[in-house]
């Protein structure tokens, strides 16, 4: 596995407790997002190294999620039906930041949008949607920082899908590794990837998306 890992109880001392974060893992000029599938399709993305093959289905909106316990939570750590493999997929920062500058919130907030109208004008035309979404440790409790998750369809979609991509990697036995530890609650054993603060130096683009400055 190419993700460099740390203690869980290690990461706590050096993420936020709150506040609207992008938080994932990173290597140099790359950013990785996870996603939960069937076997089927997990199976063929990490053998062909991109979404696709006879279960794949480009007309759905497919969301992407850079947090670690976010993806757990949602996928119940692999064991929820259709989720029951997990794939690091790994991605530009170049690229990341270009699917985040298509985003439209999937709810209207007039701090970011001037009129209703506006927002639902985007909202229908353009293929991108974000979300903010209560981050959850180990056990699925909510904490005060938010997580976001990004929703791609049409050709967004696709060219994510089949062209930047940049590596897939199936990390299903580590995660199942990981929920014995906290099925047994020895939180001290758990270990989690690496994440930090995404710093977005566009700062147009951070207040579009909604993302708090860091300090």
């Amino acid at each position: 596995m190419k993700i460099i890992t740390e203690k869980y109880i290690s990461a706590l001392s050096h993420l936020p407790k709150e506040g609207k974060y992008i938080v994932g893992h990173q290597a140099e000029n790359e950013i990785v997002v996870y996603q939960a599938y069937r076997p089927a399709i997990a199976d063929f993305a990490v053998t062909n190294q991109f979404l696709g093959g006879a279960d794949y289905s480009y007309k759905r909106m497919s969301w992407i999620k850079p947090n670690f316990l976010w993806m757990m939570y949602r996928s119940g750590w692999a064991t929820k039906e259709g989720q029951e493999r997990i794939l690091a997929l790994w991605i530009s920062q170049e690229d990341f930041e270009n699917i985040l500058s298509q985003a439209v919130l999937s709810s209207f907030d007039p701090k970011y949008y001037g009129s209703y109208d506006h927002w639902k004008k985007d909202l229908d035309t353009k293929e991108v949607r974000l979300q903010w979404d209560p981050d959850h440790d180990p056990y699925g409790s909510k904490l005060a920082r938010r997580a976001i998750q990004l929703g791609l369809k049409g050709q967004t979609l696709e060219t994510f899908a089949k062209k930047q991509l940049r590596l897939i990697e199936g990390i299903t036995d580590f995660v199942a590794q990981q929920k014995k530890y906290v099925d047994s609650r020895d939180i001290d054993k758990l270990i989690i990837p690496i994440e930090t603060v995404y710093h977005l130096t566009n700062n147009e683009l951070r207040a579009r998306a909604g993302a708090d400055r860091i300090i």
